[in-house]
């Protein structure tokens, strides 16, 4: 536990349960134990990308045929591999970018949104973000349409 303001910060103790599956943080309070799934950390993992310029959008992690399915945002989690590594996560992200911006920018941005999001929101720390850019899309301006 650290001290912010007079507020205490808990620092989340990652455990594999059942082979890894499952949960991926927890952590325990005076008042009782807190345990965050992969999926929530996933969720938040996914949406803090979405927010990243230059990423159209989430892909499913099982790309097969060189098929790229898009995920709706409702699906981002589809998109995201959480790994727990002793007391620290490994995430993993596939995206797809939009042509034109560059790849290396738009990757070290979603790696740094990704990991602070999910550092401040679940107090777990977060030991590497990796992308993997699944595709390019191109999007054309309204007026060619």
């Amino acid at each position: 536990m650290r001290d912010y303001n007079g507020e205490r910060v808990l620092t989340a103790r990652l455990s594999r349960q059942f082979g890894g599956r499952g949960l991926a943080g927890r952590f325990t309070t005076a008042l009782g134990k807190v345990e965050i799934s992969d999926s929530v950390i996933a969720i938040i993992a996914g949406t803090a990308a979405s927010e990243c310029y230059g990423l159209v959008g989430m892909a499913a992690r099982n790309v097969q045929d060189g098929l790229i399915d898009l995920l709706r945002q409702e699906h981002y989690e589809r998109g995201v591999e959480v790994e727990a590594a002793g007391e620290e996560l490994i995430i993993r992200l596939h995206i797809v970018v939009e042509y034109g911006t560059k790849i290396s920018e738009v990757a070290h941005n979603v790696m740094q949104r990704v990991k602070y999001a999910v550092e401040t929101t679940c107090g777990v720390p977060v030991r590497q973000v990796d992308v993997r850019v699944e595709g390019v899309r191109v999007t054309r301006p309204s007026s060619d349409r």
